[in-house]
Order: structure tokens, then C-alpha cells, then sequence
């Protein structure tokens, strides 16, 4: 019987049916695209971190043996062990240590360590790739905060869908209380009521659920190649694969069908709590507990504004939904939109527009040392070349004593408080990290021309410059003199053999960078840095050593010169003895813009998504309550209103609505960046002129125009309604 009732309702009650079947449809489409979404992000994330930085979860080194390798192999929750070549050196050997349980890393590497007989300081664990497994330490120096908001925004989008379909038939089934009242006091049980709704809900719901997932998988799909479409010319880029975990296609569809299962339950077990007698008086209206003025919208409208904000209160808990992700939707596009605006000014500010006259090719000649270089000259000779510089850089040391400290520096605290990473106490004086750059003897002859030295090549010129590491202000951090200016000789001290030392004269000191494309006492406070000519190097080479594997050139172009010519005749010319990556300044940065343009777009689908979520909330409140407010107002009609009057109120509540998330949002995000702008000392004119104005407002005029479309056909159903038989009929609910 029951059985003929449901699928005798479903074929007599359409628009109700195809009401319940577009809910579960999208829901569940719109949820697999976005835990689909949310899965290929990740996992491209997490290849992207292996390949550039390796697939290590913990890292060891220093003097390691056989024998140690050997107990850190047999460590309980180990996994694997192996000695990284690229990296081990005299000063130790690497070793990378992975887990079983990759949650045990920070507990587990110091105990290994210990074993090992090893200092605490030779531990290091891969924080950024752990924090992608939400493995996260307090050592961590990194906020990393950018997954954790991507999958809180996935998780936020998840849950509104899931109330989506739960409304959807909470609404349709709970204005039924009134019918299976009837069926109650003709001894229906609440057990046989409650099999008819999930036969109904199941028979309407269950292909929607299946299509939307599969569909949803072939939207992402679609979504991953055209991503690939797009960045398909950015250098270096790794390629988005599709990947789908089958857990994904599992949760979704148990997520979906246990949402359908509540949702018809608890109509049922509401039923169960009413008398037959309270069902059947049940119309289930628009009904306030109780009535509280609103001020502000009478104040502004008049009485239509008073009525529709006992509307909105008594739609409070069924517009929860709609207007939270409405008002979460616009505040992540703006704050993101703004945020991302922010990152690309600063990057502007801090690389493109700082180096622009600096350098306009670069090129990283793969493990070749400077003396070995030899295409030095046919570089310069290039047509269109303006000036180039090939260099390379090696560590080294270099004993300061508390006499040759500049007063300025001691002045900020002098080097008792600078890091180990960079500074050592040796015997009452410091032993400080001491770079070298080591320029071709054409490019150094250049350098001392720069800052009005004496054109030399048996020297070395220092940069006599440490930054005030209390200063905030990273684009112009405050900086003092290094030392006192006195000495006539500087000596070198090998990194791995502190024993081993030279001694080469001191051509002057300066505060002037040469012009490469390099930074110095930015962030590496405390480090002393000698530029060296290639002469010299030559002939300390074999006693300092340290030097790093690959050679960089770099090339600034004559005005009007077409950079890409240019980068492939250094290709060309570089192609025949060497191995190069050639990097091209004005395609660099549109790559750059593009990889930028290409995460807003991203986030933007998302947010378009959550707004979609909050639009769809209010499309299904809306019909829903079409039949519930033809009542309420017949009523109003009855008194006298005019249709005008009533399309006023439709128009309050839809002005309210859609107007309340920006209301929110704005003083948040206006907050927000302000804090942003003076973190990154940024001038708020560069930001406003930059600022996403136009995408702002075109996504909030979509979520006007669509709030004011759902209102629109919902108020041309309920007007055009017959007064007598709304008022006649106490069935219409």
C-alpha cells in the first residue's frame, strides 16, 4: 500500500518531485567537484614539494657511520634510510630518515639523533611537506596557513551542500505533517509513515545522487586540463595530472545518501511527537515565538519593512545556510582577491621592479666552476648586450675580533645575540659566515669603477653592511657599518677546515652592491660578504674551496632589444659545451602574473561555488515557502494591502539578504588589508591603485541579481495566487 501511495504521490506532485530532484542533483555534483577539486590540488601540491625539494620527512647531519646507519635502519618507526650524495660534503653527510607513520617524525627524530650520538642541531624535518598531511610542530617557523584555509573552505562548502538536500526535503516533507496527520488517526503507524518518505526520498534521489557524482568527476576533469590549457606555456611548470581516490566517490555517496536518510527521518520522528489531532490543525505557517521589532527596516520602508523582517526572523534557522555561505563566499573572494593583490604589488616592489634595470636574461650554467667558463667574452660581444656579469658564489669564514666591530653595531647589540646559523664564539672573538661572490675580472674591474675604488684585481672588496635585524621593514631594513674600516687585509677561512686560511689584501669598503642579481643583509643579517675577482680566486681556490656547483650570468639588454632573440642566441651559444637554464626577465614575469592569475582563479571557483551553495539555499527556501506564504499573504490582502505593498516587502527581504553579506564583509576585509599593508610596508596608494575593485563588485551585483531572481519568481507565484481560495483552503501550506 504504502508502497502504491509514494509512487502514486511522486507522479501526481511534479513539481515537488523535480523540486527534491534538482536539489540532490546539484548537491551532489557540486560535492564531488569539490572534494574532486580539493584532492587534485593537494596531490599536485604535494608532487610539486617532492620534486623541488625531495620527498624527505626527516633529515640528519654530521659525522654519520655505518655502524649508525645501521641503528637508525633498525629504529622502530623507520622506514627507509638513505645518504643524500647531492648534499653531503666535508662539513657531514646528509642522511634523509622516512617514516612508516609520518606523524612520528618530531617525536622520534631527536630520540634518533640521540642514538645516533648526534647534537640536536643536526635535525631537521620537512615542515612544509609534512603540513600538507596536517602535520604540523611548533618549531615551525612558517604560518603555512593557506592549505589548512583551503580545506576548512572544502570542508565549510561540504557541510552547506549536505544542509542543501537536508532542506530541500525538510521543506517539501514537513509541509505534509497536515496529510499524514489524516493517515495517523486512520491508524497509520509513525513506522509506516516513516517508510513511505524514505521510499520517496530514495526512489527520487537515488539517480540524481549517482549522475551528479559522475558528473561532477567529469566537470573536474575538465577543470584540470583547462588549467593545463592555460599555463601550458609557463617555464618549469609541472604539469596537473587528473588523479581520483575511489574513498572520494565512497564519502560523497555515503555523505549524500545518509543526508537523504536524516532528512526524510526526521519528519517522520517529528510526527510521532504530535497527537493525529494537533497534524491534521497544522499549516505549518511562518510563525514568530517571539515578536521583536525591527527598527532599522521600519524605520527605513515603513510597515512592509516591519513585516518582512518577521519574516526573516521566522526563516532565521532555514536561511541559516543561505547566509552564511553567502556571507563566507564574498568575504573569501574579497579577502582573497585582496590578498593576492597584496602578494603581487610586494613581489612587484621587491624583484620585478627592483631588478628590472639590473638584469633582463639570467642564465644558471649547471655544475661548471667560473674558471672553467669560458664563453666570458663571446657573451659580452652578443648583439644587443649592454652589460653582463658571470659569477659564482662559495662559502668561506672569517674571524672577527670585538675590536674591529663598528661602534653602530655594537650599538644594536653586536654579534652576542646573532644566530649560530651565522655567527660562533671562538677564543674571545667571532667567527662569522664570510661569502664570496666571484665575479669575471671584467665584471669586478666594472664594480670598482661603480663605487670610485681603484681598478685592482689582487684583492678583495667587502661589504661593509649588517642589517638592524629589529627593523620590520623588509624593503628598506635599516642598516649599519660592519666593521671598523681600518684593516688592510682580510683573511679567509676554509668552511669545513677552519684551520686552513689566506690572507689577500683588502681593495676598500663599501655599502654599495655590484649590480647583479643577488641580495645581501636582507635576511642573512650577520654575514660578512667579500667580492672576489676571478684572478684572485684562482690562486686561493685550493685552500678556501667551497665553492657551489653551478655558474650564473647576467645579461642586461640595450633598449628596444627583443629579449627572446636574445635568450636564444645564449642558448645557442651555450649549447655546445654547457648545461643551462635561461631565464627571461619579461616572460618570468608574465609567467608569474599568469601562475598568480591562475591560483585567484582558482580560489575564485571556489567561492563561486560557496555562493552558488548560498544562492541555491535560497532558491530551495523560496519555492519552498511559496505555498506556506500564500496564506500569509491572502492575509495581508485581505486588510487591505495593495500588490504593490506586497512586492515591497519580497523586495525588503531580498535587499536584506543579498546586502548582508557585503555589510559583513566589507569592515572585515578594509581591516584585514590595512594589517596587510602595514605588515608588508606597502603604500596604500600602490594598493588602491592595484586594488580588485571590479571583480568585487561584479560578484556581489551575481549574488544581487540571483537572490533578486529567486525572489522574483517566488513572489509571481505567491501574487498570482486566488485570494479566496488561499484564505478558503487550510490545506495550502
Amino acid at each position: 500500500m504504502w508502497k502504491d501511495y509514494s509512487l502514486s504521490y511522486v507522479k501526481n506532485n511534479r513539481s515537488s518531485s523535480v523540486f527534491i530532484i534538482i536539489a540532490a542533483f546539484i548537491s551532489a555534483l557540486l560535492l564531488s567537484l569539490l572534494c574532486s577539486l580539493f584532492y587534485n590540488l593537494w596531490f599536485y601540491d604535494v608532487q610539486k614539494l617532492k620534486i623541488e625539494e625531495g620527498d624527505w620527512q626527516g633529515r640528519l647531519v654530521g659525522e654519520i657511520t655505518t655502524d649508525d646507519l645501521t641503528l637508525i635502519e633498525n629504529y622502530a618507526s623507520v622506514e627507509k634510510v638513505t645518504v643524500n650524495e647531492n648534499l653531503s660534503d666535508e662539513q657531514g653527510i646528509v642522511v634523509d630518515v622516512y617514516f612508516t607513520n609520518m606523524g612520528n617524525v618530531f617525536t622520534d627524530m631527536p630520540k634518533i639523533a640521540e642514538l645516533a650520538g648526534l647534537p640536536a642541531e643536526s635535525v631537521s624535518c620537512h615542515y612544509s611537506l609534512l603540513s600538507l598531511y596536517l602535520i604540523r610542530s611548533a618549531e615551525d617557523p612558517a604560518l603555512r596557513w593557506i592549505f589548512p584555509f583551503y580545506l576548512l573552505t572544502t570542508v565549510i562548502a561540504c557541510l552547506s551542500l549536505i544542509l542543501v538536500i537536508h532542506n530541500a526535503f525538510a521543506v517539501t516533507m514537513s509541509a505534509r505533517i497536515h496529510q499524514f496527520g489524516i493517515f495517523s488517526s486512520i491508524g497509520a503507524t509513525p513506522r509506516q509513515i516513516r517508510a513511505c518518505l524514505l521510499q520517496e526520498a530514495f526512489t527520487l534521489s537515488t539517480i540524481p545522487i549517482i549522475v551528479g557524482n559522475v558528473l561532477g568527476i567529469l566537470i573536474c576533469m575538465g577543470v584540470i586540463e583547462g588549467i593545463n590549457f592555460a599555463m601550458a606555456d609557463v617555464a618549469g611548470r609541472l604539469v596537473l595530472p587528473f588523479r581520483y581516490h575511489p574513498l572520494i566517490l565512497v564519502l560523497s555517496l555515503l555523505v549524500t545518501v545518509l543526508t537523504v536518510w536524516i532528512s526524510a527521518w526526521i519528519p517522520a520522528r517529528k510526527m510521532g511527537k504530535l497527537t493525529p489531532m494537533e497534524a491534521i490543525r497544522n499549516t505549518n505557517e511562518l510563525q514568530l515565538k517571539r515578536r521583536k521589532q525591527s527598527r532599522i527596516l521600519s524605520l527605513v520602508f515603513g510597515v512592509e519593512g516591519e513585516l518582512a523582517g518577521n519574516a526573516l526572523k521566522a526563516q532565521r534557522r532555514s536561511m541559516r545556510t543561505a547566509t552564511l555561505s553567502l556571507v563566507f563566499s564574498f568575504l573569501t573572494f574579497s579577502f582573497m582577491m585582496c590578498f593576492f593583490t597584496l602578494l603581487i604589488v610586494n613581489q612587484n616592489m621587491t624583484y620585478f621592479e627592483k631588478y628590472q634595470d639590473v638584469w633582463d636574461v639570467m642564465v644558471t650554467v649547471k655544475n661548471t666552476d667560473i674558471d672553467a667558463f669560458t664563453e666570458t667574452d663571446a657573451l659580452q660581444e652578443l648583439y644587443g648586450v649592454e652589460s653582463g656579469a658571470v659569477y659564482q658564489k662559495a662559502v668561506a669564514k672569517r674571524m672577527v675580533t670585538q675590536d674591529e666591530i663598528s661602534e653602530e653595531l655594537q650599538a644594536i647589540g653586536g654579534l652576542e645575540n646573532a644566530s649560530t646559523q651565522y655567527v660562533s664564539a671562538v677564543d674571545g672573538a667571532w667567527l662569522v659566515n664570510a661569502p664570496l661572490v666571484i665575479m669575471d675580472d671584467t665584471s669586478f674591474l666594472a664594480y670598482c669603477e661603480q663605487i670610485g675604488t681603484e681598478l685592482r684585481l689582487d684583492g678583495a672588496i667587502i661589504l661593509n653592511q649588517a642589517c638592524d635585524g629589529a627593523d620590520p621593514n623588509f624593503h628598506d631594513r635599516r642598516s649599519v657599518s660592519y666593521l671598523v674600516e681600518n684593516g688592510q687585509t682580510t683573511i679567509l677561512r676554509n668552511a669545513g677546515q677552519e684551520d686552513v686560511s689566506v690572507e689577500i689584501p683588502v681593495l676598500t669598503y663599501t655599502r654599495q652592491v655590484p649590480v647583479l642579481r643577488e641580495e645581501y643583509g636582507t635576511l642573512d643579517y650577520y654575514e660578512l660578504v667579500h667580492f672576489v675577482p676571478l684572478s684572485v680566486w684562482k690562486e686561493i681556490k685550493g685552500q678556501i674551496g667551497g665553492a657551489k656547483a653551478d655558474t650564473y650570468i647576467r645579461i642586461l639588454a640595450r633598449d628596444g632589444v627583443d629579449l627572446a632573440e636574445m635568450e636564444d642566441e645564449v642558448s645557442g651559444l651555450l649549447s655546445r659545451g654547457y648545461q643551462a637554464e635561461i631565464e627571461n626577465r619579461i616572460q618570468a614575469k608574465l609567467d608569474n602574473d599568469r601562475m598568480f592569475h591562475g591560483m585567484m582563479a582558482i580560489i575564485g571557483l571556489f567561492c563561486i561555488l560557496l555562493a552558488v551553495i548560498g544562492i541555491g539555499n535560497i532558491f530551495t527556501n523560496t519555492f519552498g515557502f511559496v505555498r506556506q506564504r500564500k496564506r500569509e499573504f491572502a492575509r495581508y490582502m485581505s486588510i487591505g494591502m495593495t500588490p504593490d505593498e506586497l512586492k515591497k516587502i519580497f523586495c525588503v527581504e531580498a535587499l536584506v539578504i543579498a546586502g548582508r553579506p557585503i555589510l559583513i564583509t566589507i569592515p572585515i576585509t578594509v581591516i584585514s588589508v590595512v594589517v596587510f599593508i602595514n605588515m608588508a610596508y606597502i603604500d596604500p596608494m600602490v594598493f588602491l591603485h592595484e586594488a580588485p575593485f571590479i571583480p568585487i563588485l561584479l560578484f556581489f551585483l551575481a549574488i544581487i541579481g540571483f537572490v533578486a531572481l529567486a525572489y522574483y519568481i517566488g513572489a509571481k507565484k505567491v501574487l498570482g495566487s486566488s485570494l479566496i481560495d488561499s484564505l478558503r483552503d487550510d490545506t495550502t501550506i
